[in-house]
């Protein structure tokens, strides 16, 4: 049987939201060991003239716990 655990990652780019993501598994892998998955909660961008210039992120990650 596998105890899995589920952590909130908070993240921002300046490239996009899969950017983002990517930043906030690199991250917390570099502190939680087996993670399984990823679920993208939330997301927004901040806006300046008109243009997208921060995309964050509100992940959820999975691991599985030894």
């Amino acid at each position: 049987m596998s105890v899995l655990k589920v952590i909130e990652v908070l993240a921002n780019s300046d490239k996009s939201w899969e950017d983002a993501t990517r930043k906030a598994v690199k991250h917390a892998s570099k502190s939680v060991k087996n993670i399984r998955s990823v679920y993208v909660k939330d997301h927004s961008a901040n806006v300046s003239n008109g243009e997208l210039t921060e995309f964050r992120v509100n992940v959820k990650i999975t691991f599985e716990v030894e």
